[in-house]
This record gives C-alpha cells, structure tokens and sequence, in this order.
C-alpha cells in the first residue's frame, strides 16, 4: 500500500466534511470551559476551510484559484495554528486536547494525499 493514497477529489470530500465537524462539534462536545474562544475558533476554521474548498483547484472546487499544493500548504499552515491555539489562548483539558486531535488529524491527511505529479506519475 502507498503511504498517498488520498486523491485530491477524496481530499475535497473529507475537506468538507471536516469543515463541517468543526462548525457543528464545538457546540456538541460544549467546548469552552477554560476559555470561551476555544468554541468560536473552531467555528471560524471551518468556515475558513469551506472557503479555502471552494477555491482550490479540484473536482469539488467551485471557483479553482488556489492549485492543489498551495491547498496542502494551507492544511499544514491551518494544521501548526490548531497546535498553537492552546498556547496562545490558555486552553487546558479537553478545550487544548479538542485542538491537538485536530492538529494531528490534519497533519495525517496531508501526509496520505497524493499531489497531482504523484498520481501522474502512477
């Protein structure tokens, strides 16, 4: 099996549904007990994501400006700010924990997508 193996279509899909978790999850998993913000960031990532989606260059891309690596590039930039977000808002517990998971998560599904001179090359 190859380490990219996440095309950028499916990476689309799981962009999507990623936004989505980040808009809806804070409100379930009630995030917030150490610090208010830790709710509303996650809220405006995933409306960042959606548009960041919408722009790129790929199948469920609407407007296609950003090329596929300056998206990947934009993961990894939206992946080391859920890591600092603890830090530079004091979150503890479950609030810090919620940004590490998805920093992590992020991290991952860059690291398996497969970029276009990949699957040319295939």
């Amino acid at each position: 099996m190859k380490l990219r193996f996440l095309s950028p279509g499916n990476h689309g899909i799981v962009d999507y549904l990623a936004a989505a978790a980040l808009i809806v999850s804070p409100f379930i998993l009630q995030l917030g007990s150490s610090n208010p913000s830790a709710r509303w960031i996650s809220v405006v990532a995933g409306i960042v994501v959606i548009i960041v989606s919408l722009a790129t260059k790929y199948r469920y891309g609407a407007f296609k400006i950003i090329p596929f690596g300056g998206h990947l590039t934009l993961d990894l930039l939206a992946a080391t700010s859920f890591m600092l977000v603890p830090f530079l808002f004091k979150l503890e517990g479950f609030d810090a924990a919620y940004y590490y998971i998805n920093a992590a998560v992020v991290y991952l599904v860059v690291a398996v997508t497969a970029s276009e001179s990949v699957l040319a090359d295939r």
